[in-house]
C-alpha cells in the first residue's frame, strides 16, 4: 500500500487543544479511513508535525487529511512517497532527459 507523509502546521486554535487524548483521536481517525500510522514526530522548522502513514490509496489519504484538519485545527499537507530503490528504477526507465 502507498506511503504518505503528512506535514502538519499548528494554527492558533490547534495549539489550544494539544493533548494526548487528541493525538489518540487523530490516530483513530486515520485508522477509520484505512490508514496505518507508522510514525509521528513533532519537528522544528517549517512544519510542526510529520506523520508517516500507509493508506490504501490517494483518495483515502486526502479524505483523512481533511478530516484531521476538521478534528484538530492543524493544517496538513499530504505527500505520497516512493522509496529510493523504486525511484532509482523509475529514473532508469527515463530516456533522453
Amino acid at each position: 500500500m502507498p506511503i504518505f507523509l503528512l506535514f502538519g502546521t499548528y494554527t492558533p486554535e490547534a495549539l489550544e487543544g494539544i493533548s494526548a487524548e487528541r493525538t489518540k483521536k487523530a490516530v483513530k481517525l486515520i485508522e477509520t479511513h484505512g490508514g496505518e500510522v507508522k510514525s509521528m514526530y513533532a519537528v522544528l522548522g517549517e512544519h510542526d508535525l510529520v506523520f508517516t502513514v500507509i493508506f490504501p490509496d490517494a483518495e483515502k489519504a486526502m479524505i483523512a487529511s481533511l478530516a484531521l484538519r476538521s478534528l484538530t485545527g492543524i493544517s496538513f499537507t499530504t505527500s505520497p512517497v516512493v522509496d529510493v530503490e523504486e525511484f532509482d528504477k523509475l529514473v532508469g526507465t527515463v530516456k533522453d532527459v
